[in-house]
């Protein structure tokens, strides 16, 4: 291939490193307003009253309740039970009640400053297990959100049968996205024109529907613009609208134009995280080793509103089970509702939380039967042709033993495994382990969500000669624009750089789905060589094109074609492939197109002194199907990793009354480049049928499997079975205590 697998340069590369490219703080208008939210700082209560007090001009700012709303107070996503602001009921620590908008963005923090809210308060929840007991309904009539009961043969059957019944608990905390840029919007708002807003985002489409219900406008009266963004890894997916809404509201009221840019402590404090999880496994063996049953409870705390999590739920729910054949599965799955902010989408979205139990009670059990972790993983990997948790059948040629066996070659790991176990022994302080993990992804939206979403997107001839790609996905750092441009300019065998890619902008481009769950490249990045087979075949059969062209020539034959029609323009519907078959109600059938499959294997050092743990070599193999760009795929996969390290060791979220109360950079700690160690990242290759030139989804992938590595490799070191994340010096030191006293 000319353009596939090649590292061609970053579409958008020259505009950010010479600083062309424009942030949303960048924009600017006439007479523009700055905004402001005021938010509670009760956790739990009825709101009473609002208290200006003196010392500000009042009458110069614009004042917003959710008395002012034109339409429907909630945020259009899934359920619509967040509101935009808060209509007398308090239902977290930072819920939005009043916006404010001034010229003077000084004053305007000293007037947010000036209000004070008065709340009668009523008992908080504040965790997932007081939540589940119910002492008081935060939401609904149980506290829970959403649940998913997942049902692979019999599993009430499996336990007199079994040689081994192996229990274990497993707890993973909230984490934050931590993009470099914060969430912004800057609203263009007034009832004869409808409402504009451009926005630091990933999605859109979904800012249109939450903007549309919210003003009670038709569609072609609101239109979103996605700006450069810093950054997103789901902490822009849903979001945006939520932030979108309020500044847009203030420019309605106002009729001026309305910036609203949170800075970084409000950003941690206010917005969505990955979700804590609490998970029970009950696993049933055979004398050699063989998985007969896994009963799984997997909860997750949602946070006070529902957003994504049940969608983040189901993808957890689905990867409980792990890439592992097993004949009889029960997963109970459960997101709960608790009185913290909402919590949402983050890169993995619900299976880092489920495979790093799985992973770590594989470990529980490898200990138990007297095998290596890597042996009873190899007994039990599941092989094309066979069944996963949900009945889908492994069509792809996959063998996770083959990864396996290079991933502990590129490591050396039986080596280290065992150089390791004789320096440990000499070295009182400083000790070094070794572990792994095993694990797939699957690729796209979940069972028949793809179809559901029923994306779209465009592309289009320009009277230049080039070919304009119409897509509402949208580039954040990941290099979307760079693997559409070679995904075309392979399917039409023209240059790179006739390519180009219009702005996400809902006035101009279709609704080509969210830039979420490993779908772009793999999905919509198939739209783009449909629409680019339609271009060429438009072009050919109008006899403008011969059956072989030179780049030139094919622009010159745009050209002509417009010359004549005035338009060239096509586009490219998703069809679910025939093969994928999923029901609902059952939660059984084929979950994805295609599943990422991948072995990770991290080296630490542990200095018993300070009860560091220091990651010195990762070493991440993956099957990805055709990798499109390698360079932008080693960095999503080395970004993903350091991401995991974050998240397996230093990326506590320290709670207080349902308030993040470390939400700044200096106290919220996560890993730099000095923190992360050496990535060496390995790719295999075994193309999808469905994918654009046989890829499959890589965006997720690499977070899932990471901090299982970790902390089977801390347990290689040190023998200390910890079952939960982040393992922070504390918590370290807590557990190496606890196992002094007890022993």
């Amino acid at each position: 291939m000319r353009w596939i697998g090649k590292d061609v340069p970053r579409k958008e590369g020259k505009d950010k490193v010479t600083g062309a490219s424009r942030y949303i703080d960048d924009i600017t208008f006439p007479d523009m307003l700055y905004g402001v939210t005021v938010r509670s700082e009760t956790s739990r209560g009825i709101l009473q009253r609002t208290v200006f007090e003196e010392g500000i001009p009042w009458e110069e700012f614009t004042q917003v309740t959710c008395k002012d709303i034109p339409g429907n107070n909630y945020v259009a996503l899934i359920e619509t039970d967040q509101p935009y602001l808060a209509d007398g009921k308090i239902n977290h620590p930072l819920e939005a009640v009043l916006l404010l908008a001034h010229p003077d963005k000084y004053l305007l923090q000293e007037a947010r400053r000036k209000v004070s809210l008065e709340v009668d308060p009523l008992p908080p929840v504040y965790d997932i297990e007081e939540s589940l007991n119910q002492k008081e309904i935060v939401w609904g009539k149980d506290n829970v959100f959403k649940e998913y009961l997942l049902e692979k043969g019999d599993i009430d059957q499996v336990w007199e049968k079994a040689d081994h019944i192996i229990e274990g608990e497993y707890k993973t905390g909230a984490q934050e996205q931590l993009y470099i840029e914060t969430n912004g919007i800057v609203a263009v708002a007034n009832p004869e024109e409808g409402v504009t807003v451009w926005g630091s985002l990933q999605c859109p489409y979904y800012v249109h529907k939450a903007l549309m219900a919210l003003f009670d406008l038709p569609a072609d009266k609101i239109r979103v613009i996605q700006t450069t963004t810093g950054g997103g890894f789901g902490g822009k997916e849903e979001y945006p609208s939520m932030i979108a809404g309020h500044a847009a509201l203030l420019a309605w009221k106002s009729g001026k134009p309305v910036k609203l840019i949170y800075d970084r402590l409000e950003d941690l404090a206010a917005t969505t995280k990955r979700h804590p999880s609490l998970t029970r496994h009950k696993m049933a063996l055979s004398s050699e080793g063989k998985i007969l049953g896994m009963e799984i409870d997997f909860v997750l705390d949602g946070g006070a509103y529902a957003t994504l999590s049940s969608v983040v739920l189901s993808r957890g729910t689905i990867h409980a089970a792990g890439p592992y054949l097993c004949e009889n599965v029960r997963v109970r799955a459960r997101v709960v509702a608790t009185n913290t902010p909402p919590h949402g989408a983050f890169r993995g979205f619900g299976a880092p939380q489920s495979i790093f139990a799985l992973e770590r009670h594989l470990d529980k059990a490898a200990l138990q039967l007297n095998l290596s972790k890597e042996e009873l993983r190899r007994r039990n990997f599941i092989q094309e042709g066979q069944l996963t948790a949900t009945g889908q059948v492994i069509n792809e040629k996959v063998s996770l033993a083959d990864l396996m066996t290079k991933a502990m070659e590129k490591s050396d790991f039986q080596k280290k495994k065992e150089q390791f176990h004789s320096e440990n022994k000499k070295n009182k302080y400083i000790k070094r382990g070794i572990g792994l993990s095993s694990f797939f992804h699957g690729a796209g939206f979940t069972g028949s969500g793809e179809a559901y979403l029923e994306s779209m997107l465009g592309m289009e001839a320009t009277k230049e000669g080039k070919i304009r790609i119409l897509s509402a996905s949208t580039e954040i750092g990941q290099g979307t624009n760079t693997i559409f441009s070679q995904i075309a300019a392979e399917a039409l065998g023209i240059e790179y750089d006739l390519i180009e890619i219009s702005v996400p902008d809902t006035a101009l481009v279709p609704n080509s789905g969210p830039t979420v769950a490993s779908r772009t490249c793999m999905i919509v990045g198939k739209l783009v060589e449909s629409a680019a087979i339609q271009v060429k075949e438009i072009l050919r059969q109008s006899g403008f094109l011969a059956s072989t062209y030179s780049s030139s020539e094919f622009s010159k034959a745009c050209q002509s074609y417009l010359d004549k029609f005035s338009q060239l323009r096509v586009f490219s519907k998703y069809k679910q492939p025939t093969n994928i078959k999923w029901d609902d109600q059952t939660y059984r059938g084929d979950a994805y197109g295609a599943y990422a499959w991948a072995v990770y294997v991290a080296e630490i050092k542990i200095d018993l002194r300070t009860y560091e743990t220091t990651v010195e070599d990762f070493v991440a193999l993956q099957e990805v199907g055709k990798v499109i760009h390698p360079t932008l795929a080693a960095g999503q996969i080395e970004g993903g990793v350091a991401q995991g390290i974050g998240y397996g060791l230093y990326e506590k979220v320290v709670w207080d009354k349902g308030q993040m109360i470390n939400n700044q950079m200096t106290n919220y700690i996560m890993p730099t480049s000095a923190d992360i160690g050496k990535i060496r990242v390995f790719f295999e290759e075994a193309p999808y049928a469905h994918g654009p030139a046989g890829a499959k989804g890589i965006g997720e992938l690499p977070l899932d499997g990471v901090a299982p590595a970790i902390s089977s490799a801390i347990e290689n070191a040190i023998g200390l079975d910890i079952p939960e994340i982040p393992v922070t010096p504390e918590t370290l030191h807590e557990y190496w205590v606890s196992r002094k006293v007890n022993s």
